[in-house]
């Protein structure tokens, strides 16, 4: 007999409590192998394609794209092995010769499902149709290299039919199209009944944000004026779970968010995870910014000659960022983070260069390993490698991870300068404007200069001014004469 085994959200690393489902891959019914990519999620850090460690069929899916998922949560459900009495000498049938149901979410009966629930950990370490691979957190506890397949009679559609059922819940009262357990706490905790909404997703399906909206209509419902007529009807009686309301002597203004127009967007994937930590960085470090204007012309001149000799083309931040590392040399102070609980400052002895990167996604630090010891070329190379892999979503979290000093070009917006919020928990970032054309005194005589504005923000808990003031002079002049950089090679 077949058994239904439930495949839950995995830790994904890095201390990630929950991802967003942004794109299914498979449907209910579709045939899965072992390891296949079954859906694309988006967490604090990056975009993950999440393999199901089952080979089988997809009985039910839990969640809608644009759910948000706690990890542990169920994600969805495969049929693996051939129900008892299957003839294996039969013609197999394609699995989608019939479609399955529709449905976004199904379970197995009552007597399938305790077995199966039942058995769920040891079948998934004997189970020949299950993987020995693992992320983090989750996989069957079979060695990958012991691993064994067996030929079974494959399943056919109307196996699959069997164990699709929709979901009873309250004690049969009658199904409720909820997938998300995010849904069904939130309607608890709001005491909304889901069996008196209807829903605006597919099939009927009650989504986030059908809650809400009941949650807002049912905060904005003013009490009647006084003397104004007895309504025809009786009113809805409140939850019993709502406090009865004290009868208000002036109008209640309605809430902002229930004014027509009013957008909400949630603070959560990429833009949650940028608010938390800049949130913290203010919250946590004492930071002061000091600037310089910088005359630039050489260093474009010097990085043309580099581009006209030939090779791999060099981009100006991989100029700055080389100019960046010889100066945390000279001033580690600037490379180090503050140990809070232990009350000390960490000093680093490498230079992991992260950059500020905006993406449709929001903005994203990749980080450079090693940027201390790469050249300009190499730094060129892995900037752009970085970029593109930020575009498109690929970034893993240990390309956003582990920077220890960070270059933020905001510049390339057309702007002349900046106070940049430290990236927590990093001591110091270093802000550029864009280069334009200016007066500026040159040997002497005024004439016409690139000049760059150049903003340094610091940790004052690592160092002081004067460490900060030497470090952005430096760099400055390593700008305006690129000879200089000569001296630390």
């Amino acid at each position: 007999m077949a058994q239904v085994l439930e495949f839950k959200l995995p830790d994904l690393g890095e201390g990630l409590t929950e991802a967003e489902i942004v794109r299914w891959l498979v449907s209910v019914g579709d045939v899965v192998a072992v390891d296949q990519p079954v859906v694309e999620v988006e967490t604090a850090k990056a975009m993950v394609e999440v393999p199901c460690p089952y080979g089988g069929v997809v009985t039910a899916r839990y969640g809608e794209e644009g759910t948000e998922l706690p990890v542990g949560a169920p994600l969805l459900t495969v049929a693996v092995g051939a129900l008892e009495g299957a003839d294996a000498s039969a013609p197999a049938q394609a699995p989608t010769a019939t479609p399955a149901p529709t449905a976004t979410k199904a379970a197995v009966t009552p007597q399938a499902a305790a077995p199966a629930r039942a058995s769920a950990s040891a079948s998934a370490s004997a189970s020949d149709e299950a993987s020995g691979n693992v992320l983090v957190g989750y996989g069957t506890g079979a060695p990958a290299a012991r691993r064994r397949r067996v030929r079974r009679a494959p399943l056919t559609a109307s196996h699959v039919a069997t164990a699709l059922v929709r979901e009873p819940v309250n004690g049969g009262a009658g199904p409720v199209p909820v997938v998300s357990p995010l849904v069904r706490r939130l309607a608890r905790e709001h005491g909304v009944d889901l069996r008196e909404l209807t829903g605006s997703g597919r099939d009927g399906l009650i989504l986030r944000c059908d809650v809400e909206r009941a949650i807002h209509q049912g905060a904005t419902q003013a009490p009647p004026a006084v003397g104004a007529p007895a309504p025809a009807t009786a009113p809805t009686p409140l939850p019993a779970s709502a406090p009865a309301q004290a009868p208000a002597s002036a109008p209640v203004a309605a809430s902002p968010s229930a004014r027509p127009g009013v957008t909400r967007v949630p603070l959560r994937g990429v833009r949650g995870a940028v608010a938390d930590k800049l949130t913290r960085s203010r919250h946590e470090i004492p930071d002061a910014t000091c600037w310089v204007d910088a005359d630039a012309t050489e260093l474009l001149a010097a990085r043309t000659a580099m581009n006209a000799a030939g090779g791999a083309k060099i981009a100006l931040i991989a100029l700055f960022a080389r100019i960046c590392t010889a100066a945390l040399a000279r001033h580690p102070e600037l490379n180090s983070t503050v140990d809070s609980a232990a009350r000390e400052i960490v000093r680093l002895p490498e230079v992991h260069l992260g950059f500020a990167a905006q993406t449709d996604r929001g903005l994203v630090v990749p980080v450079v390993r090693d940027a201390h010891a790469r050249s300009a070329e190499s730094l060129s190379a892995e900037f752009a490698r970085l970029t593109e892999a930020g575009r498109s979503g690929t970034l893993t979290p240990g390309e956003l991870t582990g920077g220890t000093f960070t270059l933020n070009n905001y510049g390339v917006f057309g702007v002349d300068g900046s106070t940049p919020i430290i990236n927590h928990p990093e001591a110091a970032m270093l802000g550029i404007g864009r280069i334009v054309p200016k007066p500026w005194v040159h040997e002497g005589e005024l004439a016409v200069r690139q000049v760059v504005q150049l903003s340094l923000t610091f940790d004052h808990r690592v160092c002081d001014g004067g460490t900060a003031g030497g470090f952005l002079r430096y760099v400055a002049d390593c700008v305006e004469q690129p000879a200089v950089l000569l001296r630390t090679l």
